[in-house]
């Protein structure tokens, strides 16, 4: 572990190798699991917001889950997340013309009628936060779906942590990753 400010850094994020693989997974990550994707509370409202915006990228089975229960929900650790359809897909997934599963929040940011991105759960995936009383820890999330990440990732040398900069810049910001990139230099030895 390794601590900067208030955060608790597992080493898996400088240790093992992740990048994205969209062309093979087809996004599965967001159709697939038992919950919706963790929300910060102040995001619920962000996305409440931005439904005129998105509402025509939604499948209709999504705009029938967000009428009847809303963008979210409390899951069983009390805390809310994005709805789901059919007890797994997030409501605001869409197909795109190529088969890939993708969010109609960041195809919305993507287009510039927004400056909201998605979840920062989303975003930082396959890193998850757990919040305590003094402080967040910041976990690598191994999932099965993920494989190809994890296959690419090696393939290309390519850490987790890099991999997440923007995301983790968005969420910690620019210092807190620059300290980040100081411990792996100093821990592991690389550049």
């Amino acid at each position: 572990m390794l601590q900067i400010d208030d955060t608790i850094i597992s080493l898996d994020l400088l240790d093992e190798r992740f990048v994205c693989e969209l062309d093979t997974c087809k996004g599965i990550c967001c159709i697939e699991g038992d919950d919706g994707a963790p929300l910060e509370d102040s995001e619920v409202q962000i996305i409440e917001n931005l439904l005129p915006v998105i509402w025509d990228d939604l499948t209709e089975r999504s705009k029938e889950v967000i009428r009847k229960q809303g963008v979210s929900y409390i899951d069983d650790d009390g805390e809310p997340v994005t709805s789901i359809v059919n007890g797994a897909e997030c409501v605001f997934t869409y197909t795109d013309e190529s088969g890939k599963c993708k969010c109609a929040i960041e195809k919305a940011y993507r287009e510039g009628k927004t400056d909201f991105y998605k979840p920062i759960s989303c975003h930082l995936y396959p890193v998850r936060l757990q919040q305590y009383e003094r402080y967040t820890a910041v976990n690598y999330h191994r999932w099965s779906v993920c494989n190809c990440a994890r296959i690419f990732g090696d393939k290309l040398g390519v850490p987790v942590f890099r991999f997440l900069k923007e995301p983790l810049i968005r969420k910690f910001g620019a210092a807190w990753y620059e300290q980040l990139e100081i411990a792996d230099v100093e821990l592991k030895g690389r550049k």
